[in-house]
């Protein structure tokens, strides 16, 4: 074995094989030089190297690229009056009412439009559930990023000032912690008003207090490490030491709890659709898709099936991604 060199850190690997326990842990000959063991560099390669996680990746890249190419034609199609743009890259058009394919089966004699059947009024369940993707990818995206920024804001503020500025903020945090996610949102939508917007608004308003809380655990807990402690003597203020110390030391944890809020995000927005909240009237939703074809089954299962496994589909490749991610920055997985 080569003598170690001082210096250089080493990391710890996993053995795999036979006859060796996957928990015992031994020096990894190829070591990394600090800085990159962590931050998204780090996370981007692990990605790359991890098969179940690149599997994730994968799926979740191919649902953003098409919802932000579909997303952009149906914004355009909107402010142009043009209403064939909106599906000029879907199969047929998703409106259009056919009453001879009515409740017609999945067949390929029409490739691909009739491959996931058609609903009660003959239009295609395909065409339908491509044009509502872009929905379910905003609505992740944004729930997700604003619960992020007013989380961390509260949480962070909370952790490292401490005192009645810790106790008021998370009071305000456990009420709103108190009240089950679906049943507030659900109030707030029927306080608010029925829309794709206000089901936005209700989601992020109930969705920030986890990421309160976790900030506040990284807060408290980097703000009496030693770097911070000599940040705060060499006179930067409290503002500073958050954004250049505390929050770039929370972004791999955070990186892997979003990955996997994303899917939670979907999961509930297409369960409040399931229920009709946020669904304007003859738009396709994924969720709202599933609810309409619940009345024909077992006779068309096809029409309430599809729509389900699309969503089940998406929420198991951010459970993919966000489980390795998770394991590896918490030290169950070590490259």
């Amino acid at each position: 074995m080569e003598p170690e060199e001082p210096g250089r850190p080493r990391r710890l690997r996993l053995l795999k094989g036979k006859g060796r326990s996957s928990t015992v842990a031994v020096h990894d000959e190829a070591e990394v030089p600090l800085g990159e063991t962590s931050g998204l560099r780090f996370i981007a390669g692990f990605i790359r190297r991890d098969k179940i996680a690149l599997t994730g990746a994968i799926g979740i890249g191919i649902f953003f690229v098409f919802g932000l190419i579909q997303g952009i034609l149906e914004t355009v199609s909107d402010y142009t009056h043009n209403l064939a743009l909106s599906y000029s890259i879907l199969p047929s058009n998703p409106f259009t009412f056919n009453f001879a394919n009515s409740l017609a089966p999945p067949t390929f004699a029409n490739f691909p439009v009739g491959i996931f059947g058609y609903d009660e009024v003959g239009r295609s369940i395909l065409s339908r559930i491509l044009y509502a993707i872009p929905k379910d990818a905003l609505a992740s995206v944004l729930i997700v990023i604003s619960a992020i920024v007013i989380g961390m804001f509260l949480g962070i503020s909370a952790g490292y000032l401490g005192g009645w500025a810790d106790e008021i903020l998370m009071r305000v945090t456990d009420a709103f912690l108190a009240f089950p996610l679906i049943v507030f949102a659900v109030a707030l939508s029927l306080i608010l008003g029925n829309g794709y917007t206000v089901v936005l608004v209700a989601l992020t308003i109930v969705w920030w207090p986890t990421y309160a809380r976790f900030f506040r655990a990284q807060a408290l807990t980097l703000k009496s490490r030693g770097y911070v402690e000599a940040a705060r003597l060499s006179g930067l203020s409290p503002l500073s030491i958050i954004i250049r110390h505390i929050f770039p030391n929370a972004i791999d944890p955070i990186v892997a709890i979003a990955t996997l809020d994303f899917g939670n995000v979907i999961l509930v927005y297409s369960t409040l659709a399931f229920l009709g909240i946020g669904v304007q009237v003859g738009q396709p939703e994924l969720g709202s898709m599933a609810a309409s074809g619940l009345q024909y089954v077992p006779h068309s299962w096809w029409f309430p099936l599809f729509p389900s496994l699309v969503i089940m589909a998406i929420v198991v490749c951010y459970s993919l991604l966000g489980d390795r991610i998770q394991d590896m920055v918490g030290g169950r997985l070590s490259y």
